[in-house]
C-alpha cells in the first residue's frame, strides 16, 4: 500500500506536497495550498516518528494514522477535484 510506504520513507510525502503546492501556484486554489501544507506537516511528523523523537517506545500500533490518513486523503481528494474543475473552466474560457 502506498501509505505504508510513506511510513518507511516519510520524505516521500514531500513529493506529494510538491504536487499540491504546484497546483496552488498554477491556479491559486486554497484547498491545494492546504493539502500541500498538510503533506509537508505529515512528512515532518512521520520523520520525527521514525527518528524516535515523538515515539520513544514501541511504535508498531499507530492509532494516530487512523485520523491522519483519512484527513490527508479527504483534503487531497477535495483539492484535486476543485483544482481540475477550476482548470477545466479556465481552459474552456480560452
Amino acid at each position: 500500500m502506498l501509505l505504508s510506504l510513506l511510513i518507511t520513507f516519510p520524505l516521500g510525502a514531500l513529493l506529494v506536497a510538491a504536487l499540491y503546492l504546484r497546483m496552488y501556484a498554477r491556479m491559486k486554489s486554497p484547498p491545494s495550498l492546504l493539502a500541500g501544507v498538510l503533506w509537508v506537516g505529515y512528512a515532518a511528523y512521520e520523520s520525527l516518528m521514525q527518528a524516535r523523537v515523538l515515539c520513544t517506545g514501541e511504535c508498531n500500533i499507530r492509532v494516530d494514522l487512523l485520523l491522519l490518513y483519512p484527513l490527508l486523503l479527504l483534503v487531497s481528494l477535495l483539492a484535486s477535484v476543485l483544482y481540475f474543475r477550476k482548470k477545466a473552466r479556465s481552459d474552456k474560457a480560452r
